[in-house]
């Protein structure tokens, strides 16, 4: 867990990135695709490690609506209308640190599984 708070949230123009600043300095950008495919919802994540599915066809998906969550998360509305799962901001600073990992892993299982970010 983080104690990283953050100072400003921005849904670019284009809808496709959300822009994430934190107190302690960092910054992140997160593709639409990004935030779609790792959501930590129990649709893509499931119940259990093994259950967790690898999401395709996601590229062209945009973010329709950003909402707080109470202090500590924002749900994400997508134009493929997934809207289940809180994003956090534990989620984000992870995410933000891991990126470059966890995008080639996707691309790694999307390869293995025969699927396609089309």
């Amino acid at each position: 867990m983080t104690d990283a708070w953050p100072t400003e949230i921005k849904l670019k123009k284009d809808k496709k990135c959300l822009s994430i600043s934190f107190d302690d300095g960092t910054a992140y950008d997160f593709p639409a695709e990004f935030l779609r495919v790792t959501s930590p919802s129990a649709e893509v994540q499931g119940h259990h490690p093994s259950e967790r599915k690898t999401i395709g066809g996601k590229k062209d998906v945009e973010i329709m609506k950003v909402e707080p969550v109470g202090n500590y998360a924002i749900r994400l509305f997508f134009t493929d209308l997934h809207d289940s799962g809180f994003f956090t901001w534990d989620y984000f600073k992870q995410s933000g640190e891991g990126f470059d990992r966890i995008w080639q892993t996707y691309l790694e299982e999307l390869e293995e599984k025969g699927l396609s970010r089309e």
